[in-house]
């Protein structure tokens, strides 16, 4: 059926097909009116068919697509029926329901993609029973927007995309040096001089070219409250990430009294134009603590979601080393070094969100100086972070960047468009295994899933996001998704196959992916410096 992901199991009933037409309706039951609103809007303009509301049934008899939850699946799971009556979607949750949708959309043909119909498309469903459900409860994309912005109708169009393939987590990177993407209305000056950069690198840091105007942009308060009920509705969590206390340089821009002032001249510093490991951090004062407690408070209302990112990442600590204020705050704590002051720094809002029901989540450098109590670690270095965070007792989000770091180039070669990192092929992301074997049993359980990481100082715009994530998510879809029949036993030339139907589908949605062959004229970028590296890095 070239489904993607891979389902637990699809069983053909004989060569039959149902028809859909002009009578096809759709009974949602209790907990699946969004699904039907999802459905009647997405295939009704694909097909041009009205699939008007129709009273529930005990099966599909009447010509119907009939929704309903059953308790006994699992929670994401469902269960997918076609039979010469009609169409039946029983799933665990309202979120299992969804998923099994987006199985009938495939179902349905390439063309059940598109924005309208095609003249004389018929619409029909092989007769199947699907029953499937997902291996992990964390299935993400990171999307950087502060190196390069992407507006909210590419937001909008990430998470239709991203539900189409299954994924139920929009980790939400909206702060770093070159950009502040996110209103905050105690802190005014966030989004009027820290949400844009005079000019920006174009290429590696040691590129020589340079885009000699403004690049910026930011999410109002309202915009992210669409954004959060638009994923919402797809049953995706919007995670957001406000980095700190490396990667800073953007906020103490607009408010100077947030970074090392008696090491550095913190009131001369521009919004970030270029890329790096930036050395101007966040100094460790009550003032700082406040202002971020103060950004997280507004955050908590319009995020959500369980889990909040607070970077933790690439944090210098030399001007620390350097500051009599912080060297004094680590004698007034009683700490060993600056790693442990970087830790005291992410114990505080570990406690701070976990006092407010939420849980924090950083990237593994805060296992450095010891890990907040409550913490998970999204494990990107490498697999080491995780393994060690897992056995610790603390949950873990698999990203490695030698697997998923789809900024990565995809292949060698210097037609590859600002060639950066290691290659990571199709192939490559598609036998990714997010769980390591040198985890017990009861260890593996800490890894809640997996997450394709997608930085943008090189991608500066949707067709070069496109570029990037496509088709290599579709790959890391199936990852997330798809239990394996035995380790290791992913099989590629499958996959492959199936991916000949899926390029139609990402054809019919305006995906601008990178092609088998490599990449179009149009998609290159002669001439601009990239930073390949050397070798292969291992895979587990």
């Amino acid at each position: 059926m070239d489904l993607i992901p891979a389902p637990g199991r699809l069983t053909r009933s004989g060569e039959g097909r149902h028809t859909f037409g002009d009578r096809t309706g759709i009974a949602a039951g209790e907990g699946t009116q969004g699904t039907a609103r999802w459905l009647r809007a997405t295939l009704g303009a694909a097909t041009g068919l009205a699939l008007p509301p129709k009273a529930d049934a005990a099966d599909a008899a009447d010509d119907a697509v009939v929704l309903r939850i059953d308790a006994s699946l699992e929670p994401e799971g469902y269960r997918l029926r076609v039979t010469d009556a009609g169409v039946t979607i029983e799933g665990g949750s309202a979120a299992g329901v969804f998923w099994g949708a987006q199985t009938l959309r495939q179902l349905l043909g390439p063309d059940a993609y598109r924005r309208a119909p095609l003249p004389g498309r018929a619409w029909t469903v092989p007769h199947v029973t699907v029953d499937d459900a997902p291996r992990f409860r964390w299935r993400g994309m990171m999307l950087d927007v502060a190196r390069h912005f992407t507006p909210k109708a590419g937001v909008l169009r990430q998470l239709d995309l991203m539900a189409a393939h299954k994924l139920n987590v929009l980790h939400f990177h909206l702060t770093d040096d070159q950009g502040w993407r996110v209103e905050i209305k105690r802190h005014p000056k966030l989004t009027e001089s820290a949400s844009w950069r005079s000019r920006t690198k174009f290429g590696h840091r040691a590129s020589e070219l340079w885009e000699d105007k403004p690049h910026g942009g930011f999410y109002t308060q309202d915009d992210i409250r669409e954004i959060v009920a638009y994923a919402d509705a797809l049953h995706i969590a919007v995670v957001p990430e406000i980095d700190l206390p490396g990667h800073s340089q953007a906020a103490i821009h607009a408010y100077p009294e947030l970074g090392n002032s008696d090491v550095v001249d913190t009131s001369s510093l521009p919004v970030w134009d270029t890329w790096g490991v930036n050395p101007n951090v966040l100094a460790p004062t009550d003032t700082t603590l406040r202002f971020y407690e103060g950004v997280f408070e507004e955050l908590l209302d319009l995020f959500p979601s369980t889990f909040i990112h607070v970077g933790g990442d690439e944090c210098p600590k030399d001007q620390w080393r350097q500051s009599p204020t912080a060297q004094a705050r680590i004698k007034e704590l009683g700490l060993a070094d600056e790693d442990e002051l970087q830790s005291w720094f992410i114990r505080h809002f570990d406690t701070w969100l976990g006092a407010r029901g939420r849980r924090l989540v950083g990237w593994d450098e805060i296992l450095e100086g010891g890990l907040a109590p409550g913490a998970t670690v999204s494990s990107w270095r490498g697999y080491e972070g995780g393994i060690t965070a897992a056995r610790a007792g603390h949950d873990v989000v698999m990203c490695p960047e030698q697997q998923v770091y789809l900024n990565y180039r995809q292949a060698p070669g210097d037609e590859e468009p600002v060639p950066i990192g290691y290659v990571r092929t199709l192939e490559n992301v598609y036998r990714f295994e997010p769980v390591p074997p040198q985890l017990s049993e009861q260890e593996a359980r800490h890894v809640l899933g997996a997450q394709a990481n997608v930085w943008t100082e090189v991608t500066e715009d949707e067709q070069r996001l496109d570029y990037q994530v496509y088709p290599r998510l579709s790959a890391f879809s199936e990852v997330a998704w798809s239990e394996l029949p035995e380790p290791g036993a992913r099989d590629f030339a499958d996959f492959e196959r199936r991916m000949a139907a899926h390029y139609r589908r990402l054809d019919a949605l305006g995906v601008g992916y990178r092609p088998p062959g490599g990449p179009l004229p149009w998609q290159r970028r002669p001439g601009v410096l990239g930073r390949p590296f050397e070798g292969e890095p291992p895979n587990v």
